[in-house]
């Protein structure tokens, strides 16, 4: 009777220790403020058809879906360049009418200093406005 009680402690600690390894990435915070600053900015900022680009990523998965097939979105990744650009990478997979999937990755630059967010992919490219030009 012994043994079945340890094997049952020891069955959901390992359950345990998987669930914490295999974690979702989105259920991971970011750690670094400016990182999170940067994630922010992109999220938030306006996109074409859209008021921000995070809405414009999730009417894509909600219209894929309404056509019945599917679109997933990857974790947002972060990653520091230089002094106060940020990288900001998601990636997309979209299942194709034949059953196929496609991968686009979706890559923006965000500068904090001058609060501003470029297009670094062509998907991206996409959905992201284009800065006015500057008056000569």
């Amino acid at each position: 009777m012994k043994i079945v009680h340890y094997a049952a402690v020891a069955v959901l600690l390992l359950g345990a220790v998987y669930y914490l390894w295999m974690q979702p990435p989105s259920l991971k915070p970011v750690v670094d403020g400016r990182a999170a600053e940067a994630l922010a900015m992109v999220q938030t900022y306006r996109a074409i058809g859209y008021p921000t680009i995070l809405q414009a990523m999730t009417e894509h998965v909600r219209s894929m879906k309404e056509h019945d097939r599917v679109s997933r979105l990857g974790e947002w990744r972060v990653k520091q360049m230089e002094g106060d650009l940020y990288e900001v990478r998601l990636q997309v997979r979209d299942q194709g009418t034949t059953g196929q999937w496609f991968e686009r990755e979706f890559i923006w630059h965000a500068d904090l200093a001058l609060k501003k967010v470029n297009a670094a992919s062509l998907p991206a490219d996409g959905v992201t406005p284009k800065a006015p030009d500057a008056a000569p």
